[in-house]
């Protein structure tokens, strides 16, 4: 028997569900197959200004009433977008859980914009923004990908730019939702005590009288990446570097050993490769990450550090030395060993996680139609030989293929 089940309502909307006996709490969420890279130039940022407008008015509730329907209930409800995905979702005791499905469904597709919100919102949004600039280590991520991703959708800003989010109107966000909105592309994820027959009614309840619709939307894949090398003085008292480059799609089946490799580097483990050096062992920086985001048509690599300016330059030759390592040296089978058991453990612990599971489950499921199992998972991340693992790291750890991304401080002015 399958830990999930699926339904398809006739308008195409999913509905994924897997129950967990012992838990009172319900998480349930609707996610849409519509994120920034389905943005025109001048729409950048309009997928999320979406997300946050779905909150302020639909036809039966205005803003007030939305916070407070679950809230009142010691409920939460909360909303992302990502470069591919809108997502609305909720969690509350499981008592709770129709007040919660019929909540999303309303925001979700009966959001009416109002006017007076519109420009409220728009300078939330640009205070969010602002709040974002402030941050390096956030601000080096989001214009990173735009190195990676030169010209290309994928490059652009979730938060969009100061000049589109003070452009955007309530005709371009009803447009928006017109061009993209495929019903087929929607799944309705859920994960509480209670059984599915209980959250298929529910549910259908509330999405089956959507319209069905489909979207003529294509999305086009980056043409070519061309390595960069950027350095920009920014008002910080430490350095921040990005390296990285393209790497492999969601369908690739390289990617889980590519997942694999990438968390032997520089994943969430305190004996993660980057962090023994960089920390532990020269003290050279407070924390560094390495990150592999896998989207339908490419992938991204991504290592993130901050360090003192004087440091950079032995920061990024001890990074380059574990890179040329892992592509000159095969791990021995005690390494290949503890990498496996790692990650494994890694993925069991994240679907303790009720909520971050309902997510992964929608997301999967709108992304290959399916969840792999830990089992399975577990099957392929065991068959992966050592290599397989240096065959990738050849291949994505090329010096000569990662771009750099710099923020340096900008010098002092007595000086």
């Amino acid at each position: 028997m399958e830990d999930y089940e699926v339904y398809t309502l006739p308008n195409g909307i999913r509905i994924v569900h897997k129950q967990v006996p012992h838990t009172q709490i319900a998480h349930c969420g609707i996610m849409l197959d519509i994120g920034s890279r389905d943005e025109l130039p001048q729409q950048e940022g309009l997928a999320h200004f979406w997300e946050h407008m779905a909150f302020k008015g639909t036809k039966k509730r205005k803003s007030f009433h939305i916070i407070n329907r679950l809230e009142t209930v010691g409920g939460e409800l909360n909303a992302y977008t990502t470069k591919e995905k809108v997502c609305f979702h909720a969690s509350v005791l499981g008592l709770h859980f129709e007040k919660a499905t019929e909540l999303l469904a309303d925001i979700a597709f009966h959001s009416v914009f109002p006017e007076k919100q519109i420009e409220k919102e728009r300078s939330v949004i640009l205070e969010e923004m602002a709040m974002y600039y402030d941050s390096p280590e956030d601000a080096l991520q989001d214009d990173f990908d735009q190195v990676v991703f030169k010209n290309h959708p994928l490059g652009g800003n979730i938060l969009g730019t100061p000049e589109t989010v003070k452009s955007f109107t309530r005709d371009q966000l009803q447009s928006f939702i017109v061009d993209n909105l495929d019903t087929e592309r929607v799944v309705f994820s859920s994960v509480s005590n209670l059984p599915f027959s209980k959250v298929k009614k529910i549910a259908s309840k509330y999405l089956i009288d959507i319209p069905h619709r489909t979207s003529e939307r294509k999305r086009l894949a980056p043409e070519s990446y061309e390595p960069q090398r950027v350095t920009v003085e920014r008002p910080i008292t430490q350095a921040q570097c990005a390296i990285g480059r393209p790497s492999y799609a969601l369908a690739d089946p390289r990617r889980l050993p590519f997942f694999m490799l990438v968390n032997l580097l520089g994943g969430p483990g305190m004996n993660s490769r980057l962090n023994m050096n960089l920390r532990e062992k020269f003290g050279l920086v407070y924390s560094i990450e390495a990150s592999y985001t896998p989207f339908l048509d490419t992938g991204f690599l991504g290592i993130y550090f901050g360090t003192d300016q004087k440091h950079l330059d032995r920061s990024s030759a001890l990074i380059t030395r574990e890179l040329k390592a892992l592509r000159e040296k095969s791990l021995t089978k005690l390494q290949l060993h503890n990498t496996k058991e790692q990650l494994m453990g890694q993925l069991a612990m994240s679907e303790e996680s009720n909520q971050s599971f309902m997510l992964t489950m929608g997301k999967s499921i709108l992304d290959t139609g399916k969840l792999d199992s830990l089992e399975e998972i577990f099957k392929e991340i065991r068959e992966v030989d050592a290599g397989l693992m240096q065959d990738l790291a050849n291949e994505m750890f090329d010096e000569s293929q990662l771009s750099y991304l710099t923020f340096v401080p900008e010098p002092d002015e007595d000086e």
